[in-house]
């Protein structure tokens, strides 16, 4: 029984010393994958301030962008204001044109319906 015992106490010495063993390298594994966490957490944090700035650039650009439109629209729209304003001067000078047709029409009918009455003797 003795000898059993002492086989055991053996048995269980090499067990400490083999968990004593995993504990050191399972310690070196987490300083390892902390160390990584690390690395890997001032790259993202890089990448992160990187990307926000090129987010904030990008943004910066089409909002210029957007106020140069605005502008061309705010242009665009008095070219369309003075256009209207010259269609009205065109509108107005053509109702101009037509009264004045009417009038030379009507001058023309009567000054023929005064040579043909002229001619025939009406009057």
């Amino acid at each position: 029984m003795e000898a059993r015992i002492a086989r055991l106490e053996s048995d269980v010495a090499h067990l400490c010393t083999d968990v004593a063993d995993i504990k050191i390298d399972v310690r070196s594994l987490r300083d390892g994958i902390d160390r990584l966490d690390a690395k890997f957490e001032a790259k993202l944090g890089s990448l992160d301030s990187k990307f926000e700035r090129k987010l904030d650039e990008g943004f910066a650009r089409v909002d210029a962008r957007f106020d140069k439109m605005d502008e061309r629209f705010v242009r665009m729209d008095e070219r369309f204001v003075r256009m209207d304003e010259r269609f009205s001067k065109v509108e107005t000078s053509i109702a101009s044109a037509q009264l004045k047709a009417m009038l030379l029409y009507a001058a023309l009918a009567a000054a023929m319906l005064g040579t043909m009455a002229r001619g025939f003797q009406w009057i």
